[in-house]
């Protein structure tokens, strides 16, 4: 399944470069993400619940942060499995400096396996979408309290 859309996050394009860089604040974001765990340099061991209409389980996975190109671009790669199945998604993230904010613009692909591939296509669809639009609206909060934090200490 394609996704694609474009967010905007009201930091600096370099500050919110290094933001969606943060593995705490990728674990903060990331709906369902119970821990994001260093493994290697761009490289992080996951665990999440998913939960998809009458479908919950547990996944362990990974992330793994590539093609980086500090301040405008870098892919990002998240699979998991469990015993509702499996996941797998990766997205180019294009960020842009634009008045006072930052705009994402990402396109990937999602792929699920198993149990959870049993809810349908359209479900799929609403459900991936609903959790990207999570995903960016925890982050909007992240970079708000990174900016409080920034303005507290100067």
């Amino acid at each position: 399944m394609k996704v694609s859309g474009a967010y905007s996050v009201a930091l600096p394009q370099e500050r919110a470069y290094a933001l969606l860089q943060d593995p705490a604040i990728l674990a903060k974001c990331m709906p369902g993400c119970e821990a994001l765990d260093w493994v290697a340099e761009n490289e992080y061991a996951m665990r999440m619940k998913m939960v998809l209409a009458s479908v919950s389980g547990q996944f362990a996975g990974k992330v793994r942060i590539t093609e980086a190109n500090p301040p405008t671009s870098f892919r990002l790669l998240v699979e998991g499995s469990g015993k509702i199945g499996f996941m797998k998604g990766e997205g180019l993230l294009n960020l842009s400096a634009g008045d006072g904010c930052t705009s994402v613009q990402y396109d990937g692909d999602v792929q699920v396996g198993g149990t959870i591939a049993g809810v349908g296509q359209r479900l799929l669809d609403t459900t991936a979408r609903m959790l990207i639009k999570r995903f960016f609206d925890k982050l909007a909060g992240e970079a708000a309290q990174v900016e409080v934090n920034r303005l507290a200490a100067d």
